[in-house]
């Protein structure tokens, strides 16, 4: 069964050329984004492997920085600590930025931390587990900036991978086959051409040979 050709396509031999040089390339062009879908795919389990990390790295920060919250509510109550909170600053969201890998923009959280002095309450004041508090909550917090930087860079990278995929799919169950059907096509269509020119030689020689013989007597009289 024969398989779709390239439409509008003349069956010469410029045609044929031009025809194999789109299949070559084509094909390397099929290489090529293979080899890319591949080491998208060893990137994204990379990430994937950060990720599960991370996420546990999260979960335990939290953990400490509960604790530490709890003990200092323990020694200076619910109401002080809460009225102490409100006095913080608040934070400006982090700058994000975006890291090219293999092609693809991934972002990247800028996770500058403020400076422990930066504490708004008096250190001599205030228990040291309020302090450990504080710093555990943004250690926390610089985790989870982390976090979703890597669901952002695994985000992308999913996209990119079923792009190239889709990419790989159509050159390789569309596009080349549909060129090598043309290019077998033009071919087969050279090949008759050439042996009907081939037996249109062969009987125009055979009709000359013919009239040529026939005169042949005619000359010897």
């Amino acid at each position: 069964m024969a398989g779709e050709i390239v439409e509008g396509i003349n069956p010469t031999r410029m045609e044929l050329l031009s025809i194999r040089k789109r299949r070559i390339l084509a094909e390397k062009g099929h290489k090529l984004l293979g080899e890319k879908r591949d080491a998208l795919v060893v990137q994204f389990f990379e990430v994937l492997k950060k990720r599960k990390k991370l996420k546990k790295e999260v979960t335990d920060a939290f953990k400490v920085a509960n604790m530490s919250l709890e003990e200092a509510m323990a020694r200076m109550g619910y109401d002080t600590v809460r009225a102490l909170a409100y006095g913080t600053r608040n934070h400006n969201p982090p700058n994000v930025g975006s890291l090219n890998i293999m092609g693809v923009r991934v972002p990247v959280i800028d996770r500058t931390t403020e400076k422990e002095a930066s504490m708004p309450w008096g250190i001599a004041r205030t228990p040291q587990s309020l302090d450990d508090s504080t710093r555990n909550f943004r250690i926390a917090l610089d985790k989870v900036l982390m976090l979703a930087e890597t669901e952002g860079s695994m985000e992308r990278l999913a996209i990119e991978i079923e792009k190239t995929k889709r990419r790989v799919n159509a050159l390789e169950h569309i596009f080349i086959p549909r060129l090598k059907n043309t290019e077998r096509h033009i071919t087969m269509k050279l090949q008759e051409r050439e042996r009907e020119d081939f037996f249109r030689r062969k009987r125009i020689k055979a009709l000359m040979e013919s009239r040529e013989k026939n005169r042949t007597p005619e000359r010897n009289e």
